[in-house]
């Protein structure tokens, strides 16, 4: 194990693909005991210069120093040698395996002839765990775990193979509240003993976390310097070149007729039990009604089953009148239903597809963009070359895999087609999810827009502020009901947490 990475410095790095110039003349430098956040717009090149320091791309031109030595990686093992690790955005973990055997798999030390050594891989897991406060059973299997205990699980994985010097890829985008404010206090304490790069669009976290931050724009460093010395508008506005202010929903009731009325609605996990349990819910033509809850209390199982892509064991979902529960995904898209899932790698693209590919997923057969089953490809071009510009999604150009693009960037498509479609309502889950701040003001401008036209819209989110700001009426759902509907008016984070946490009488918040 490396102990002794005092300083690392990457010094005019240049990386360029077809079309496009990645990073351009970037420098930086981290020492020993430092956070630096880095930070930048979707499609930024953020991730490919942390991709060039792990030895995944090889740079164009520049330098990359530790300990005032040049180094040259071939590949990530070479990174791994020299104490450099990385935990990307999408988790590498095998589901169908243990905690110890995931670390085994990229463990050395562990492979004895015709053996693996697992115990000793498992005595590993449990003396990083506990040297770093990393609470994981070492027996779980991965796909047994929440979205945050996967990400321990890298954590302890990247440690146990040595890693002295930790770069972290939008560590947050998938944690609840009150998971990120455990990681931050934990990177906190990890600092003493590592160097750690923290790559977020969530400035408060970057504010709270790091010690200097370097901000990217079209690939090049415009700014560098103290944290302490900015505030997150600050740097949201040196981020993207203009002053940040999100929108707020102050626009009066619309009093539309309900169109998605959920009656006494009974759906089941993965798991067997019913994660959805007896759930009513109206929303009306014109609305936004903000769900708010803890993550595992349901959320994805009501939106599922409401788009057909899960089974209703009981109850009634009614959209315009018709009770379409258990009707095909394809019948509900029919219906007039646009849909932003949380998945949005294996639900919301299909990665090989090409960009405009998939920005016609849903509408392939419609006449606009097709004749007796011939796609017009000219209408397909012109759709994606407007929806590229109208979403200021940053890629090579449309015929790019959806796959290749950033997460953000990624988000930004599936956005596009779902709300340019013209959907009679919309659900949209973690619509804002790895998004950055420029990017969120753009969504939550459209969302608004939305509404204005009467579309209404089911917002399911963990970003308290993003549904106070958006929702006319807020839903608090704890353990598969909800536990009550607040006008937005009457919602605070102090109300709305005590709900979440299941209280919802007065007797209970005084206990």
């Amino acid at each position: 194990m490396e102990d002794n990475i005092k300083s690392l410095r990457m010094e005019h790095i240049t990386k360029r693909f077809p079309g496009v110039l990645a990073s351009d003349d970037i420098s930086l430098s981290v020492e020993k005991g430092e956070i630096l956040a880095l930070v930048g717009e979707n499609g930024a090149g953020k991730t490919t210069l942390m991709n060039i320091l792990m030895g995944i791309y090889q740079q164009d031109e520049g330098k990359i120093f530790i300990n005032d030595e040049e180094v040259r990686f071939r590949g990530p093992e070479d990174a791994f040698k020299a104490g450099l690790g990385m935990v990307h955005q999408q988790y590498m973990l095998v589901p169908n395996m243990t905690v110890t055997e995931n670390v085994a798999l990229g463990y050395k030390k562990a492979w004895k002839p015709f053996k693996l050594d697992l115990d000793m891989v498992r005595s590993r897991v449990e003396e990083v765990s506990s040297r770093y406060g990393l609470a994981v059973n070492p027996d779980a299997y991965i796909w047994q775990l929440s979205v945050g205990e996967q990400q321990r699980v890298e954590l302890v994985k990247t440690l146990c193979l040595g890693a002295r010097f930790i770069i972290l890829d939008e560590p947050t985008s998938a944690l609840t509240p009150q998971e990120t404010d455990e990681l931050i206090e934990l990177l906190k304490k990890m600092k003493n003993e590592l160097s750690i790069i923290f790559i977020s669009h969530k400035l408060n976290e970057v504010k709270a976390l790091s010690d200097k931050v370097v901000i990217l724009r079209h690939g090049a460093v415009v700014f560098s310097g103290n944290t302490a010395d900015y505030s997150p508008s600050e740097i949201a506005a040196l981020m993207t070149g203009h002053e940040i202010v999100l929108p707020e929903n102050k626009e009066a009731d619309l009093n539309g007729d309900v169109v998605l009325s959920i009656k006494d609605l009974y759906v089941r996990s993965d798991r067997g039990f019913f994660a959805v349990n007896g759930l009513n819910l109206d929303i009306r033509e014109g609305e936004i009604v903000g769900l708010a809850g803890v993550s595992g209390n349901g959320q994805k199982e009501l939106a599922e089953a409401i788009n057909g892509l899960r089974k209703v064991e009981k109850g009634e979902i009614y959209f315009f009148g018709e009770d379409i529960a258990n009707k095909s995904p394809n019948h509900v898209i029919g219906c007039g239903m646009g849909y932003i899932p949380e998945e949005r790698n294996v639900e919301g693209i299909v990665p090989a597809f090409q960009i405009k590919e998939n920005f016609i997923l849903k509408d392939s057969d419609d006449e606009k963009f097709s004749h007796l089953r011939f796609l017009k490809k000219k209408e397909i071009n012109s759709n994606a070359e407007k929806l590229r510009a109208d979403f200021d999604i940053r890629c090579p150009g449309t015929n790019t895999a959806a796959g290749a693009l950033s997460g953000g960037n990624i988000q930004k498509v599936i956005l596009a087609r779902e709300i340019t479609r013209a959907p009679k309502f919309l659900i949209a889950v973690y619509p804002t999810r790895g998004l950055d701040m420029g990017a969120i003001e753009f969504i939550h401008e459209e969302l608004l827009k939305k509404r204005r036209e009467g579309i209404g819209i089911l917002l399911i989110s963990e970003e308290l502020d993003e549904i106070m700001n958006l929702s006319d009426r807020i839903a608090v759902i704890y353990k598969g009901a909800i536990q009550k509907v607040l006008h937005h008016g009457e919602a605070n984070k102090k109300s709305l947490g005590v709900l979440m946490a299941g209280l919802n009488t007065e007797e209970d918040q005084n206990d």
